[in-house]
């Protein structure tokens, strides 16, 4: 079976990749870098011509409201429209645990018309929500930083891994279309700030976390509702603290 994976060479992209290649399926990795534009257009409909599943993975080159509703918007568009006039059969897209709660985001405004196009589409589809990734977990400590301490939400997560996320998104894809949004998230559920603190206790990292529900998480104040999933998400099975091991790992070790 030929699947494109568009951002095919991203974390999550280059993941689905290997996947579905070792599954013995033709996968096409698109990107601009490998002549594929999905807003210019360029290489687009020869990507998608003959394929049965298109899975769309790609972001926006920049989180500002302009840059991503100018881009969801237009790739979403271009994508779609090629993916009709290939009789593509299915149509799979990662966005966001929370883009509908959270809506005085530009960048989730940006996602939730993608996710809007999708369905009023004629294609087939399944749009998976993930929830915060743990590989994004130093860019949230970062955005909190203030000297030795760090201000952080409590708010409750549920982050996921990045692999059990494209093991997911690779079964949905050799699956029948859900034809509805589906959640993903980890197995774990408690505050941000006490995530932050055990990724910074793993890593030998002294400063403090200091929870403060005024802190704002990207532009964003958050409540415990605004990142977690729906009622009977499906779980990833990696815990944060193997995460963390196995990415502390030295290639020496990882050997053995």
């Amino acid at each position: 079976m030929k699947i494109v994976v568009i951002g095919g060479s991203g974390l999550i992209g280059s993941n689905v990749v290997r996947r579905l290649q070792a599954k013995g399926h033709e996968v096409v990795a698109a990107s601009p870098s490998s002549g594929v534009n999905t807003l210019t257009r360029e290489g687009l409909a020869e990507a998608v011509d003959g394929a049965q599943v298109v899975i769309d993975v790609a972001n926006s080159p920049a989180f500002d409201d302009k840059t991503a509703m100018d881009f969801f918007r237009t790739s979403g568009r271009n994508l779609l429209a090629a993916e009709t006039a290939a009789e593509v059969k299915h149509h799979l897209a990662l966005s966001v645990v929370g883009t509908d709660r959270l809506q005085t985001s530009g960048y989730f405004r940006a996602k939730l018309v993608q996710e809007e196009l999708i369905q009023a589409s004629s294609l087939p589809y399944t749009i998976l929500r993930a929830t915060q990734f743990f590989e994004f977990i130093d860019a949230i400590i970062a955005g909190g930083a203030e000297g030795d301490v760090i201000r952080l939400s409590p708010a409750h997560l549920q982050p996921v891994a990045a692999d059990d996320v494209a093991a997911t998104l690779t079964e949905l894809a050799l699956g029948p279309p859900r034809n509805r949004i589906v959640e993903i998230a980890g197995p774990e559920r408690r505050g941000l700030d006490e995530f932050a603190q055990q990724v910074l206790a793993a890593r030998g990292d002294t400063r403090r976390v200091i929870p403060d529900i005024h802190a704002d998480y990207f532009g964003l104040i958050l409540n415990d509702q605004s990142l977690t999933p729906g009622d009977e998400p499906q779980l990833g099975r990696t815990r944060l603290a193997d995460w963390l091991h196995n990415s502390l790992l030295t290639p020496k070790d990882a050997k053995r």
